[in-house]
């Protein structure tokens, strides 16, 4: 995976050489086409199997009642095989194709190429859950919006319930890898620093995801004065968990703390009888989730594909069809323009990933429900509470 932070000038350059030679295909009279240019292969692709899966299950829904504007819906994909480079060309296909709406990747970095030749040609782009604040008008344009909580916010929330737990004291591990966990990271050292004072963070250190040996970084963990009472751990599978297998083989055995990336159990093989793990995300794919509307999503997507989501990022894909469909029908019309302020018209729309506000501004959501879980003993899926961010760090 590559860092595409200094990268939004050759997205745009690239969206806009890819639209320009292409011819959009004649849509069949009484559908509407929505484009998935997402992950079906390649180490992104648990985050956007269930999302992709969810938004079926929300356009069968519509489709039983009628379908949008008298149209009924139709879904089609393209691969972008876990390829930052390759989301252009993605997107593009599904243009082509006569997508008249571009689903993108659940995350910045793998969603940009995608989401810029949609807004480039005029098209509202939706990320699942991209959740680096950049996925919007100040990173791609203004027809880029996401359904993540996003990353200031779970990282808010997660320092909050830290600091009610009684610990004092934290250390935070960077994977550079993606923008994501570098703005998860600021957060919570910033919203940290407020709640518990400028010396309670005993350190950071980070490391790289696509070769993460971190012996050098267990070292320097090690030999602090003092051990931190927990370990903020911001990466995701499967770098991540090669990172988390070397910290507890090392005998590194403090709390560790992270974000929606660790959702699901599809990776808990690579470290062993994991213990005193603990992270955010949407709700629980594991049959016990608290609240009764997550729960009965959870039961229709259960019942549509004979098994739960791999993660519960599957909530936010429900939600994209949620949002765009009300926005369509409030607007009575596809025109890109007038959906888009339809949707920045949200304010607190109850969706199944929360109270949704979207503004000129600003397309993600930073304050709502999260499901914080623990893995213990090797098994993940245990609730510990429902959290939400209370404070933004200044």
């Amino acid at each position: 995976m590559k860092r595409i932070l200094s990268a939004k000038a050759l997205l745009l350059a690239t969206a806009l050489s890819v639209s320009l030679f292409a011819a959009p295909q004649a849509r069949a009279e009484g559908e509407v086409i929505i484009g998935a240019a997402i992950a079906q292969s390649g180490v992104i692709a648990p985050y956007d199997e269930g999302p992709a899966q969810a938004m079926e299950v929300a356009i069968e829904e519509i489709n039983a009642k009628g379908g949008l504007l008298g149209k009924q819906i139709k879904i089609i994909y393209s691969d972008t095989k876990s390829d930052i480079a390759y989301g252009a060309t993605a997107a593009q296909e599904v243009i082509d194709k006569g997508a008249q709406m571009v689903v993108v990747t659940c995350d910045y970095d793998y969603g940009s190429a995608a989401a810029s030749v949609a807004d480039s040609t005029g098209l509202i782009a939706f990320s699942t859950c991209a959740g680096d604040p950049k996925f919007g008008p100040s990173g791609i344009g203004p027809n880029a919006f996401t359904m993540a909580t996003g990353a200031p916010g779970q990282a808010a929330a997660m320092a909050e319930w830290a600091h009610e737990k009684g610990w004092k004291s934290g250390y935070v591990l960077l994977d550079t890898t993606i923008a994501f966990d570098a703005t998860w990271a600021d957060t919570f050292k910033r919203r940290w620093a407020e709640l518990a004072g400028p010396d309670s963070l005993l350190g950071e250190d980070s490391f790289g995801g696509e070769d993460p040996q971190i012996a050098s970084q267990i070292t320097r963990i090690k030999a602090l004065p003092k051990q931190p009472d927990f370990i903020v751990i911001c990466s995701f599978p499967p770098g991540g968990v090669s990172a988390t297998r070397q910290l507890r083989a090392a005998g590194v055995n403090q709390p560790l703390l992270g974000s929606e990336s660790w959702d699901g159990d599809y990776w808990l093989e690579g470290v062993p009888n994991l213990t005193d793990f603990f992270f955010v995300t949407y709700g629980s794919v594991f049959g016990n989730d608290p609240r009764p509307d997550v729960a009965a999503f959870m039961g229709k997507f259960q019942a549509k594909w004979k098994h739960a989501p791999v993660t519960s990022h599957a909530i936010t894909g429900y939600s994209v069809i949620e949002a765009w469909s009300r926005a369509v029908e409030r607007s009575g019309t596809f025109d890109t323009a007038k959906v888009r302020d339809a949707l920045q018209a949200f304010k607190d729309e109850p969706l199944l990933a929360g109270p949704t506000t979207f503004t000129a501004e600003q397309h993600i959501n930073m304050q709502r429900d999260l499901l914080l879980l623990e893995v213990k003993d090797g098994k993940s899926g245990t609730i510990v509470k429902v959290v939400r961010a209370q404070q933004m760090p200044n």
